[in-house]
């Protein structure tokens, strides 16, 4: 099957810091790396890099053959890909001793990705394959409505978190992922918790915590695998991925967030974005 995965593609521009600069402070960096990023990047690397069919549906600039060679390389599907004539998008990151970032976005492209470029995608898609978004681009109601319709099966990465736009796909989700953060700010705009918004599964990551799952069964908590962090950088966007790429696989739920789990431990010893996510080989051998 094929996940089908509207979603940013970012410049990352990398700065290791001795701390995360203050309100008008000024800072020398004690390291700079370039990779490519952006959640729908890191996620469809993510996913390829676990075993599954990575279709992304995205924009770039005219600056960006080398994004579409690099996706290409790492094994995503970068058809439905197009260029624009405006910017690829960027973000500035900062990473401290801890591992703990701060994040500027340039949305560039990822705003303005042509709705020929979904439709084209889609209409490729076969019932019992996945579409998945996140909040760093355009279409997203309108891709999820559309995979619905289709028999996809629709899943939401709620990060950048906003109440608004989580609230006008979820009735046309099977599956939603947040952060404990995002979790008590949807509840708050809602007033419903993760088990009473009537996707059939909600996980709700927590860190060091591990991540909790309100399925059908009710709740299931998953312990986190206790790392060292150096960057934790698209981790989140890792665990998605490997999460996804499970369940694509037909693994049981429980089976899917364990085998994430890993990948998202791994991800956090390494430094960098979609360019360092560990494959499923290395995942396997990982024991923490």
């Amino acid at each position: 099957m094929t996940i089908y995965n509207l979603g940013s593609i970012n410049t990352d521009i990398v700065y290791s810091v001795p701390h995360i600069p203050a309100p008008g402070e000024t800072l020398a960096s004690t390291g700079r790396a370039t990779f490519i990023g952006g959640k729908g990047a890191n996620m469809s690397v993510a996913i390829a890099r676990a075993g599954s069919r990575a279709s992304h549906i995205g924009a770039l600039g005219l600056d960006g053959d080398w994004a579409l060679q690099r996706l290409m390389e790492y094994g995503v599907d970068n058809r439905h890909i197009v260029q624009i004539e405006t910017e690829s998008a960027q973000a500035i990151i900062m990473v401290d001793p801890h591992g703990e970032n701060a994040i500027v976005l340039h949305p560039g492209a990822n705003g303005e990705i042509p709705q020929t470029a979904l439709q084209t995608a889609l209409s490729e898609a076969e019932t019992g394959d996945w579409f998945v978004t996140q909040n760093e681009t355009n279409l997203q109601r309108t891709g999820a409505a559309l995979a619905k319709k289709m028999g996809l099966k629709v899943a939401y990465a709620a990060a950048p978190f906003s109440a608004e736009r989580v609230q006008a796909v979820l009735e046309y989700l099977d599956f939603l992922i947040l952060n404990v953060v995002e979790a008590q700010q949807l509840t708050e705009a809602t007033g419903k918790a993760p088990d009473a918004l009537g996707v059939r599964d909600v996980i709700v990551t927590l860190g060091a915590d591990g991540a909790d799952w309100f399925g059908p069964d009710g709740k299931q908590h998953f312990d986190a695998i206790p790392v060292t962090p150096i960057d934790t950088t698209g981790a989140g966007d890792t665990f998605t991925g490997y999460l996804l790429a499970g369940l694509d696989q037909g693994m049981p739920m429980a089976q899917a967030i364990n085998l994430a789990t890993k990948a998202g431990a791994l991800m956090v010893t390494r430094k960098g974005t979609a360019d360092v996510i560990p494959d499923l080989s290395e995942v396997r051998a990982f024991n923490g």
